[in-house]
């Protein structure tokens, strides 16, 4: 498995892609990229685009003029987009307005590529919900449970991109 992040020198994925949506909060949400992705560590041939920098500095502005901001954003952009699969996990200890504006979009226009976990005590839960039931992405309660649908659906994504 490989881990891209904003900062990675080598940005070229292998195999299946999956971009690690959801909570960061630097200091609120728990390190779940991290252990995700240890999780995920013996699928050779994927690539983890995890948006969580080891060196963010919070002092960048959140502004047009702020060139690390705008970078990190159009990377994460990039890399959604790029993605074969979305995986979205919703840290209850957090607010994670931005993960709930990127999981709109994505329920919306390609659900095929989510994944979603939002356990109880997530704040807005019931909205993940019901954007969920519209469109046609399960949200699953338990990590354990939506990380067994992704690999089922990591499979699924391998077999049509190497069938065809």
């Amino acid at each position: 498995m490989k881990v891209i992040k904003p900062n990675s020198p080598d940005q070229a994925p292998i195999g299946v892609t999956i971009f690690l949506a959801g909570s960061i909060e630097m200091g609120a949400a728990e390190d779940w990229q991290q252990r995700v992705s240890g999780l995920l560590a013996d699928y050779r041939n994927t690539t983890i685009f995890n948006p969580r920098r080891d060196d963010w500095d919070s002092s960048w502005g959140q502004t047009l003029e702020d060139e690390n901001f705008v970078g990190q954003v159009t990377w994460e952009l990039q890399k959604l987009e790029e993605a074969d699969l979305i995986f979205f996990y919703f840290d209850p200890a957090t607010k994670s307005p931005i993960s709930l504006l990127e999981f709109g979009m994505y329920a919306r226009c390609n659900p095929e590529k989510v994944i979603c976990c939002a356990p109880d005590g997530f704040y807005r839960k019931g909205n993940l919900q019901v954007t969920g039931l519209r469109y046609g992405v399960e949200v699953h309660d338990d990590l354990t449970e939506a990380l067994e649908d992704l690999r089922f659906e990591m499979h699924q994504t391998e077999r049509e991109k190497y069938d065809n």
